[in-house]
């Protein structure tokens, strides 16, 4: 049975919310996202190397990259490391996850970020696919940049 309970919204579809993270996970990120510019990439890799399932820092590295490639890459690890905690916490492939809860910006914004790299690097089909995920898990939507 999940940690996070599944509740139903007054529309009748699930809605999913991914549990905290480790306390220490979410500082480092911080002061990693903090440090200055030309070491603030390498600090963010070691969090994600540290806390390999915590989703923002996969996030922020797409978010970091300067090349498309490199870009996707992040972002899709952030994507499918998401898929698996989303099923761990009790979503079956249906509901929402929305971005109103913190705690599920490291999924949805891996997958705007594949949606965006995707575009960049002409896989329209994927970049389609992600938009369309995207409006299913928050309708309300995603904001272009956290």
């Amino acid at each position: 049975m999940p940690e996070t309970p599944i509740n139903l919204t007054t529309g009748g579809l699930p809605e999913t919310v991914i549990p905290s993270y480790e306390a220490d996970a979410v500082s480092a990120l911080s002061e990693a996202l903090a440090a200055v510019p030309s070491e603030r990439k390498e600090m963010v890799a070691a969090v994600a190397a540290q806390w390999p399932r915590y989703l923002d820092p996969w996030a922020a590295l797409g978010n970091l990259s300067d090349d498309p490639i490199e870009a996707y890459a992040y972002f899709r690890v952030g994507y499918h490391r998401g898929l698996d905690t989303l099923r761990a916490s009790g979503w079956r492939g249906s509901g929402y996850v929305r971005w109103t809860h913190q705690t599920n910006h490291g999924f949805l914004g891996s997958l705007l970020g594949l949606h965006r790299s995707a575009l960049a690097i002409g896989e329209l089909d994927e970049a389609e696919r992600c938009a369309q995920f995207l409006m299913q898990l928050d309708p309300s939507g995603v904001p272009e940049a956290e």
